[in-house]
């Protein structure tokens, strides 16, 4: 099963769930990581002046942990809180991101979109990007990805889930991206041509991709395809 960022539990709906010792170690992690929060320099990239700079935050043991002290169900949105409670930065997520396992990088592209780091995280989509594990593709084409990819590197993601059969309603803001977009109709076509000569069917979801990029008319709806022009009439020399 893939998650997307709207599946993610709020802390209502953990608190509805989980078991008591559960509740109080999420408490706890959930305080270390505003009390860091608290102590980061405003607007600063630099450490607080009393930590260590190979000392991870105790938040951050918390991130790996939290599968075995909340349910492997509720790891997505109990690591996605903690990255926000602490407002982490990019040191942090990308820390995180290199040195965890798949759930635990799928947990942070899941959160970007909420942190504060402009478009300074990409490389971590881009890097998700690359990679084969269909979980981590559709975390990656998420909000943030929406946000800040450039058309190029949106336009091969859109095919990278097509390619990985990822769903393309994990494409955040695809009808609005899509829209219009040339490009991205000859990238499909170009696909769905290659695949017809592969003798592999074309997937749905490229029709449904195709069908979006139709630029919209006034009234703000697909434009329908031009029809063919009519065929001269005969003329006494014909």
């Amino acid at each position: 099963m893939l998650t997307s960022p709207d599946s993610l539990k709020s802390r209502k709906e953990l608190d509805a769930e989980l078991g008591g010792a559960a509740r109080a170690w999420l408490d706890e992690a959930l305080a270390e990581a505003a009390h860091d929060a608290a102590r980061a320099p405003a607007a600063s990239g630099t450490p607080h002046p009393e930590a260590s700079p190979y000392a991870s935050p105790s938040w951050e043991l918390r991130f790996a942990a939290a599968g075995r002290h909340c349910g492997q169900e509720n790891a997505d949105s109990v690591r996605s809180l903690l990255l926000a409670e602490a407002r982490a930065p990019l040191s942090s997520v990308t820390r995180l991101y290199e040195q965890g396992t798949a759930a635990e990088r799928r947990a942070v592209l899941l959160t970007l979109h909420l942190l504060d780091l402009g478009d300074t995280a990409l490389p971590l989509i881009e890097d998700a990007l690359r990679a084969n594990d269909t979980r981590l593709v559709a975390a990656a084409v998420g909000p943030y990805a929406a946000d800040h990819l450039d058309p190029h590197a949106w336009r091969h993601a859109v095919l990278k889930c097509l390619f990985t059969e990822v769903p393309v309603a994990a494409v955040a803001r695809l009808a609005d991206r899509a829209r219009g977009d040339a490009e991205l109709a000859r990238m499909l076509d170009d696909f769905a041509a290659e695949r017809t000569a592969a003798g592999r069917p074309v997937p749905e979801d490229l029709r449904t991709v195709l069908a979006l990029t139709a630029p919209a008319d006034e009234g703000g709806h697909p434009a329908r395809p031009t029809a063919a022009p009519a065929a001269p009439a005969p003329t006494e020399e014909s």
